[in-house]
């Protein structure tokens, strides 16, 4: 059932802590100790859930992913003062939109995820492609910031094959002076 949900006791300081930080917070310098679980988590389709319901607020949504980080013991939610543990079943993030500019060599992919982050695939922000375990098939995950990545959407993936090039034995995409290979040619 879906229902629109208070912020979660454990992180009642949450506004406080991310209020007036422009962009994201610094949450790779807050090292709070551990306070247990959230009761929270993110399905491999990007819906947020707390405690088996899911968030409808995307504002709150969105808040709460400013405070993800990864850590060597799994994904936190972090603020000055706490860390809580969250499930996530498969990548935090769903890159639901990409833009294209240029061509070939020079064409930029821009990623915009469930959450509104825009991400330039490049450098940076890797993208990579694991094979499915069951078809061989590329799996696509773009990293969006500290350990953290978007998979991305079917329609968005099927979008980017489509600018595809081939480049020795193997095809891929450019963005950003970045060539990501995608797999090899069959």
């Amino acid at each position: 059932m879906a229902r629109d949900l208070p912020i979660p006791p454990g992180l009642a300081g949450l506004e406080a802590a991310v209020e007036g930080h422009a962009g994201l917070p610094p949450v790779e310098r807050w090292n709070p100790p551990y306070c247990g679980d959230s009761g929270m988590r993110i399905a491999g389709d990007g819906t947020w859930f707390h405690q088996g319901a899911v968030i409808t607020r995307p504002a709150l949504v969105r808040l709460f992913s400013t405070i993800l980080r990864k850590d060597d013991d799994g994904f936190m939610l972090v603020t000055p003062v706490e860390k809580l543990s969250i499930a996530v079943e498969d990548a935090p993030f769903v890159a639901v939109l990409m833009e294209a500019n240029g061509k070939a060599a020079d064409m930029h992919l821009t990623f915009t995820t469930n959450v509104g982050d825009k991400i330039t695939a490049g450098p940076d922000h890797a993208l990579r492609f694991i094979p499915d375990a069951k078809t061989g098939a590329p799996i696509p995950y773009l990293h969006v910031r500290q350990g953290l990545e978007a998979k991305l959407a079917r329609p968005v993936y099927y979008a980017m094959v489509e600018l595809a090039v081939a480049r020795g034995g193997d095809f891929g995409v450019w963005s950003d002076g970045i060539y990501f290979v995608m797999g090899a040619i069959p």
